[in-house]
């Protein structure tokens, strides 16, 4: 009687054993295919901020996979061995999702890889630079996305503001940059009563505002400064400068002003623009890594047809395109063009 009982609780979970067994490898295989067809395709290379993950304490719960907002369309993350890894490193656009869902504190976020490398700025936890005086927030500081950007922001005036420097003849602030981290830290610093001024090479928006027309962008809901809870989900890139527009009403903010250099002066900053120079107790850099592209270097890049930014592909119909580059940005500009119909791309 002993032995048919241990065989009537052990057949099914020696079943239960077997389908699990059965579904990891199975699982291990998919992965492991869409790892090696990464790697055959070249797409090795992380465009953006991007999990790196300690195996030592992965327990292969699969959290991080759940959590990723790309799995549904892209197989970014996978289970190797009972291990999370990085199975498709250029398909992660560094939502950070995986490191909040991983309760065993395996995933840190980085940019950069040992083979590319990138220099990201190291900060303190007020997202002040090794510079005194000089705080960073944004994509410039390790953080691209839109949400992460506006909360940095707001995060860094905050610190800013609490530490108190003042001086007579000074701005409490100069803000470089009107992206979303520079619109987030103008707002809070008008809230705050600073005396402040943002400085905007182009127009507001920063890297958005290069965006291509009609391009939807995904945030996610956001507490800013005086405008209070901010709920977008999908919208046009329009629809966000739009509002933003609305936002910044009674901003201090000049645009069309470039920062060509910074130094200390008498216990406070001074900024040098193509408009003149300013004197401030802090700056705020919010600039980005896309205000200034990078350039080949090669005869003919100074033609009228070269340009770093696709603004409406309409302005391409008929004609035969090159778009140079691999990442999000060009694949989206190359596929935009594609989908006229009667353009000839090629992407290298």
């Amino acid at each position: 009687m002993d032995i048919l009982s241990l065989v009537i609780y052990a057949l099914p979970l020696g079943v239960i054993v077997a389908v699990y067994v059965w579904r990891q490898r199975r699982i291990h295989a998919r992965h492991l295919r869409a790892m090696q067809d990464s790697v055959a395709a070249g797409m090795i290379e992380p465009a953006s901020l991007h999990p790196l993950i300690d195996e030592s304490k992965c327990l292969g719960c699969g959290s991080c996979i759940t959590a990723c907002p790309e799995t549904s369309h892209h197989d970014v993350l996978g289970l190797i061995n009972g291990k999370a890894a990085l199975i498709g490193p250029s398909e992660c656009i560094g939502h950070g999702a995986c490191k909040t869902a991983c309760p065993f504190d395996a995933i840190t976020l980085v940019f950069g890889t040992e083979r590319r490398g990138l220099d990201i700025p190291v900060l303190k936890p007020n997202f002040e630079s090794n510079v005194p005086g000089i705080y960073i927030a944004g994509e410039l500081g390790g953080m691209g996305l839109i949400k992460n950007a506006l909360t940095q922001g707001r995060q860094a005036m905050e610190a800013i503001a609490k530490a108190g420097v003042k001086r007579r003849g000074a701005l409490d602030v100069l803000i470089v940059g009107a992206g979303p981290a520079g619109l987030a830290a103008s707002l809070a610093a008008k809230q705050l009563g600073l005396n402040y001024l943002t400085v905007e090479q182009e127009a507001l928006g920063g890297a958005v505002f290069q965006y291509p027309r009609g391009k939807l962008v995904m945030t996610a809901p956001v507490e800013l400064p005086i405008v209070g809870k901010v709920h977008f989900r999908n919208t046009t890139k329009e629809e966000l400068l739009q509002f933003w527009s609305q936002a910044c009403n009674g901003l201090k903010i000049s645009y069309r002003e470039r920062v060509e250099g910074l130094q200390r002066q008498d216990g406070g900053i001074l900024v040098k623009t193509t408009k003149g120079h300013h004197v401030a107790c802090a700056v705020l850099l919010g600039i980005g890594r896309r205000g200034t592209p990078r350039k080949l270097d090669v005869p003919g890049e100074a033609l009228a047809k070269v340009v770093y930014r696709l603004i409406d592909p309409e302005q391409y119909r008929g004609q035969n395109v090159v778009v140079v580059g691999g990442g999000d940005s060009a694949l989206e500009a190359a596929a935009s063009i594609a989908e006229l119909g009667d353009a000839r791309v090629v992407l290298s």
